[in-house]
């Protein structure tokens, strides 16, 4: 990603209604299916630390470590969350096997060639028993000017982000599009509508536009929190496990 993103990222992802939707997610399925009680969560690409900081908000029985593969993005989370960031890619993570209670990662495997490098890598850092939870953008023809600006290197669908859990040895335990109701929204803006001098979609927007959109984020997740999956969406959301020790 673009050093410029990771400043304006800073700046909106506590306020933007795509990241409330996207933590949300993780805070519920991190909820459900970790037993009570402390965990170490890592967060893989963690970016300048929005998920990180709702994580512990939302738990601090939740003990947080960042990565990240930028020296930029690490010292702002670290200022942001004041957590233990450790910079690295997330295809060799830099931890033993069994490190971790969960691995979280949100809009960055995407990010790598090799996706199925870095599955394997959080399902070895995670403790057997242990939750991996990843969100990626989804659909090949959604690929716009955000995407270049992002620097993503591929946008999957669901199966095929739950064939590399799979591959990787994890069980599946809930798979998803996600941002199913602002799609059309969000399709017309990167397709029909191109700002004249497109960045990211990283951005505050008006006020009118930023609550509609996450009462659609909020009425979508109302539906998966019943454990119904969206047939489609902006983004792949994949909740598994590795299996628990024999």
């Amino acid at each position: 990603m673009q050093l410029d993103e990771y400043r304006k990222l800073s700046e909106v992802e506590d306020r933007m209604w795509y990241f409330h939707a996207l933590n949300r997610r993780h805070i519920h399925w991190l909820a459900r299916l970790l037993p009570a009680g402390p965990a170490r969560v890592l967060d893989a690409g963690c970016g300048t630390g929005g998920l990180i900081k709702a994580l512990r908000t939302a738990n601090p029985a939740w003990q947080a470590t960042g990565l990240d593969f930028m020296p930029l993005a690490c010292q702002l989370a670290r200022e942001r969350t004041g957590v233990e960031v450790v910079q690295g890619s997330i295809t060799a993570l830099p931890f033993a096997e069994g490190s971790f209670d969960a691995v979280v990662s949100a809009d960055v495997v995407c990010q790598v060639a090799d996706g199925a490098q870095a599955l394997r890598e959080f399902a070895r850092v995670v403790r057997p028993g242990g939750v991996v939870l990843v969100n990626v953008p989804a659909f090949r023809w959604l690929w716009s000017y955000h995407d270049d600006t992002c620097e993503t290197k591929h946008r999957y669908t669901r199966p095929e982000m739950t064939g590399l859990f799979q591959a990787a040895g994890l069980e599946v335990r809930f798979a998803s599009y996600a941002n199913m109701l602002p799609l059309p929204l969000i399709a017309a803006r990167r397709k029909l509508f191109r700002p004249a001098h497109p960045t990211s979609d990283v951005q505050l927007y008006p006020a009118p536009l930023e609550a509609g959109f996450a009462a659609l984020a909020a009425l979508e997740f109302a539906w998966q929190r019943a454990g119904w999956a969206s047939p489609v969406g902006s983004s792949v959301f994949v909740a598994g496990q590795r299996p628990a020790a024999a």
